[in-house]
C-alpha cells in the first residue's frame, strides 16, 4: 500500500523530528558521560539510530493503517482492524526493546528513548499551530463575534 501525499509529508516531518531528537539525546547521553554520569560509546549511537528507524517505521505503519481503515465499510471491523495494528505495533515497540537490552551493541536507553520522539514531535506541531485536521482545512473557525460587554457598558447603534 503507497501512502497519500499527507501522509507522506507527515511521516517526513515525524521523520526530521524524530531525526532531530535523536541527534538531542546523542548530545546529551555525551555530555551526562562528562559529568560521570553513564557511559558513551559506539552503543549510544547504534542504539538511538535503531531506536529513531523503529519510531518512524511504526508511525508509517500507523498511518497506512488508518488509511486502509478508511475503506472499511462497517464500523466494529474498522475497529477491530485497528485495535489489532495497534497491538501489533506496540509488539514492534516492546520487541525492538527486549532486542536492544538482550543485544550488546545497543545501549538499551538510547534504543528506547526515541520511541517517544513522535508523539513529542506530534505535541510540538500542535501546540505550534501546524498540525490541523482535515476538518479544520475544510470548516475555518469563524470569527470571533464582539462580546457587547467589552465596550464598557455602551452599545453601538
Amino acid at each position: 500500500m503507497k501512502l497519500q501525499a499527507a501522509s507522506a509529508q507527515e511521516v517526513k516531518r515525524i521523520a526530521s523530528g524524530t531525526a532531530v531528537g535523536g541527534i538531542a539525546l546523542i548530545a546529551a547521553m555525551f555530555a551526562l558521560s562528562r559529568m560521570g554520569i553513564g557511559a558513551f560509546d559506539y552503543r549510544v549511537f547504534t542504539g538511538t539510530i535503531g531506536g529513531c528507524i523503529v519510531a518512524v517505521v511504526n508511525f508509517t505503519l500507523m498511518c497506512m493503517t488508518i488509511q486502509r481503515a478508511v475503506s472499511i465499510g462497517e464500523q466494529k471491523e474498522m475497529k477491530s482492524f485497528i485495535q489489532g495494528s495497534y497491538n501489533g505495533r506496540l509488539l514492534l515497540q516492546a520487541g525492538w526493546i527486549v532486542a536492544a537490552y538482550l543485544m550488546p551493541w545497543f545501549n538499551v536507553f538510547a534504543a528506547a528513548i526515541p520511541l517517544l520522539f513522535p508523539n513529542l514531535m506530534i505535541f510540538y506541531l500542535q501546540a505550534r499551530g501546524k498540525l490541523v485536521t482535515p476538518s479544520e482545512r475544510k470548516n475555518p473557525p469563524p470569527e470571533e463575534i464582539e462580546d457587547p460587554e467589552d465596550h464598557n457598558g455602551t452599545f453601538e447603534v
